[in-house]
This record gives C-alpha cells, structure tokens and sequence, in this order.
C-alpha cells in the first residue's frame, strides 16, 4: 500500500482473501466486508439484520462501499461469513485502526488495555457464550486487536499470540492481576513495549516485594512508626 496518501477501511479490507469460487462471485468481497462493518455500527447483531440493513439503505451509498447491483441477500451474506477466514478479517481492520490513529507521542506512552469479556448474544443453547481477548487504545477507544480464546486455555495464553503481531513500541499494556505473567511480560519488553500489571494477593511473594519497594524510606535518626526510642 501507499502510505503517502490517506487509506480508507475499503483499501484494507480489499486485502482479505475470498473464499468464493470465481465463478460464484456476484458481489465484490471487500464491499461485502464495509456493507458488515457498517451495519453492525448501527447495531445490527445477526446476518439476516446485516442483509437488510443493507436493501434499506438508498443504492447509492452502497455503490459507495463498492457494490455494482442491489446488496446480497440473507444467503450470501451467511454464505461469505461462513466460509471467511476470521483472522485475516481481523488483521485488515486492526491494520486499518493503526493507520488512522494519531501517532504516538515520541515523549510519552500510549495506553493500551487488554481484556476479556464473553460476547453478547453468543450463546447457543448449551454452548457457552464465546469468549474474546481484545487489545484496546485506551485514548480513542479502538479495538488494535482481538483473538478468541479457546475453552482449553485462558486469557494469559491467548495474550501471548494477541501481543505477537501488535506494535508495541511507545506503548504501555495494562491489564489485571491474569496477565501478570513472566512470559507475557518479556513479550512485551522485547517488542520494545512497556507493561503494568496489577498484582493480586494470589501471587503474596511479588505482593511483598511491590509492597516493601513502595515503603517509604526509614531514617536511621528517626524510629520506625509504632516503635519506641531506645533510651
């Protein structure tokens, strides 16, 4: 890409591979892709309220996120994100975040927050709920990236391969007291990142020592507090 003009989340979104045979190709991907990310901005939840989101819209604004006929129906919008490849999904947006944001700040740090939370109406009968790790921009609010964590594993393993691929430098991830975790710190070191983690009473030997490096200093002139002066 050429980052000497403007890109627009289309430009990153044309990057995703289609899974479609060529033969199959009535819509463009990439027009597909923007007609979703719209739609759920407007709070649809479901691909049949994405597709009609879509028929509401006049057709010029979605000849504008690149379509050449009247948006796909219910089918084809279930069909595409069946068959999309998720991460590569995930990578074109987390790209297109980083390229808009303002760029950091060379005297200072960037606040980046990692978390997990179960998604909302992802629960299917006796399935649990699906639970995502996402990397935030603390000063705007955008999502730099997000994984699923599997049932067998945990927020900490999931962090490690979140961290991989996300510029770290001029940076500062926080987050409580799961990732706070040798690994995962030295992940962050080695991008050239920086890290602040909470530490909690699960972990008493790094507590003690958090703890008696905060104290304030002790004068050898002046007793300690709650100790009495030696005559």
């Amino acid at each position: 890409m050429d980052d000497r003009r403007p890109l627009r989340l289309h430009d990153f979104l044309a990057e995703v591979p289609d899974p479609r045979e060529r033969s199959g190709r009535r819509h463009p991907l990439a027009a597909i892709l923007a007609h979703a990310c719209c739609a759920i901005l407007c709070g649809c939840r479901g691909y049949a309220a994405i597709a009609q989101w879509g028929r509401d819209q006049p057709i010029g604004l979605m000849h504008r996120l690149g379509y050449l006929r009247r948006p796909p129906s219910y089918g084809a919008v279930r069909e595409v994100f069946l068959r999309l490849d998720a991460d590569a999904f995930e990578a074109a947006v987390a790209r297109w975040v980083d390229h808009v944001l303002p760029d950091v700040d060379p005297d200072g740090l960037r606040a980046v927050a990692i978390d997990g939370k179960a998604s909302r109406g992802s629960r299917r009968g006796a399935a649990p709920a699906v639970h995502l790790l996402a990397a935030l921009d603390q000063a705007t609010g955008c999502v730099l990236a997000q994984a699923r964590v599997p049932a067998e594993t945990n927020e900490h393993k999931t962090a490690l391969r979140l961290l991989k691929g996300l510029a770290l430098e001029g940076r500062v991830v926080t987050g409580d007291a799961a990732f706070c975790q040798r690994d995962l710190s030295r992940r962050v070191v080695e991008a050239g990142g920086h890290f602040l983690w909470k530490v909690d009473a699960n972990q008493p030997t790094l507590l003690a020592d958090v703890a008696a490096a905060c104290e304030p200093p002790v004068s050898p002139l002046r007793p300690a507090a709650g100790r009495r002066r030696a005559r």
